[in-house]
């Protein structure tokens, strides 16, 4: 069982408002208080300071961050496995891409093998599945494009091809396009956090661009309604080929590439760090 005070730590982490963890803790404001004070007299070192009337993390704070996020979720975990008895319950975070189109294979493997298991699956992008991770809301994720794989225990999923796509009568139909001539078309791009619109933007920076650049840029999270546009010739997209597998093989939508621009993607599986239960989920993901 974790010490409940590294718990108020970690809600106050999340909060960062002495007042809101309070309530979420059902503890008065006064007893967030000691506990912090607690463990900054134990470490020796300050967790958190104020910089005017907002609440921020000390250097030493983020480091005791890092390492308590592992220990909840190992305690919590833990707990679950020692009563009796004990159901496997499994909590799921996806990338809009694998969650929509990569993963569905795999969650019917675990439901046919472990029929009374209790699971949830989340779909976002990868900054929201990232926050709930550390939250200990969320088993492990797995994630599409560019997030800091040194905070977490990562293994390669899969990788998967990037490119561009367009209906099968517009002029790129097929092509390898320039970014001066991709500056004249509308282009439909997820939101931001997602890894799909990170892999787009990564490649405009490598030849000192942004979407800026653009004049016609529109801000689309489903992926139904960018390629509904795309065929209906509103617009150009950047999507990974699971997305748009059947409709490039059904002839309704149109691949091309950008010039001297390489792009390509890989699918993580990520958890925290030194958790003692990600070997046994690796293992069905394999």
């Amino acid at each position: 069982m974790m010490d409940p005070r590294w718990n108020t730590f970690l809600v106050l982490c999340e909060t960062m408002n002495y007042t809101r963890a309070a309530e979420r803790l059902c503890l008065t404001q006064p007893a967030v208080t000691h506990h912090i004070h607690y463990l900054e007299e134990y470490y020796g070192c300050r967790l958190f300071s104020y910089e005017g009337k907002v609440l921020r993390l000390t250097e030493a704070g983020m480091k005791l961050r890092e390492y308590t996020r592992s220990l909840a979720y190992n305690s919590q975990k833990a707990e679950e496995a020692m009563r009796a008895p004990a159901p496997i319950s499994l909590r799921v975070g996806a990338s809009k891409t694998i969650g929509e189109f990569v993963i569905a294979p795999k969650v019917e493997q675990f439901l046919r093998e472990y029929p009374e298991a209790t699971f949830s699956l989340m779909v976002d992008n990868t900054q929201v599945l990232l926050r709930a991770l550390e939250a200990g809301r969320l088993d492990f994720v797995l994630l599409e494009g560019f997030f800091d794989r040194s905070k977490y225990e990562t293994v390669l999923y899969r990788k998967a091809p990037f490119f561009g796509i367009c209906s099968p009568g517009h002029q790129f139909a097929g092509r390898s396009v320039t970014l001066e001539e991709l500056e004249s078309e509308r282009v439909l791009i997820r939101e931001p956090g997602s890894g799909t619109r990170t892999i787009f933007e990564d490649a405009l920076r490598r030849h000192n661009r942004t979407l800026r650049s653009f004049p016609k840029v529109a801000t689309i999270s489903e992926f139904s309604t960018i390629k509904s546009l795309v065929v209906d010739d509103l617009g150009v997209s950047f999507l990974y080929e699971p997305a748009v597998a059947k409709e490039l093989e059904a002839g309704t939508l149109a691949r091309f590439d950008l010039a001297e621009t390489p792009m390509s993607g890989a699918f993580y599986f990520a958890c925290l760090k030194d958790n003692l239960f990600a070997s046994d989920w690796m293992d069905w993901m394999a």
